[in-house]
């Protein structure tokens, strides 16, 4: 799927870099959802970091995600690369 998450990677000042599977780069803020149930958790830098792809979506370890339609509505987009 078009949302499909092929990597992420944990940023500076809690922002996800994440590129999807059709080829779009771009950075999410967590900023916004630290403060929130299960996602205070990752406020904690160290966890923060523990971020992955699981299903083409982005995840943490106790289970906290990133609903894709969230994702896309938010995503601050910085390239279109070669999808592969």
């Amino acid at each position: 799927m078009n949302w499909d998450v092929k990597s992420v990677r944990a940023l500076e000042n809690f922002v996800l870099s994440v590129e999807l599977r059709d080829g779009r780069l771009g950075q999410f803020d967590m900023k916004p959802y630290l403060d929130f149930g299960a996602f205070k958790q990752l406020r904690e830098r160290g966890y923060f970091e523990q971020v992955s792809v699981q299903f083409g979506a982005i995840t943490w370890p106790q289970g906290q995600d990133i609903a894709p339609d969230t994702l896309i509505a938010n995503m601050h987009w910085v390239a279109v690369l070669e999808a592969n």
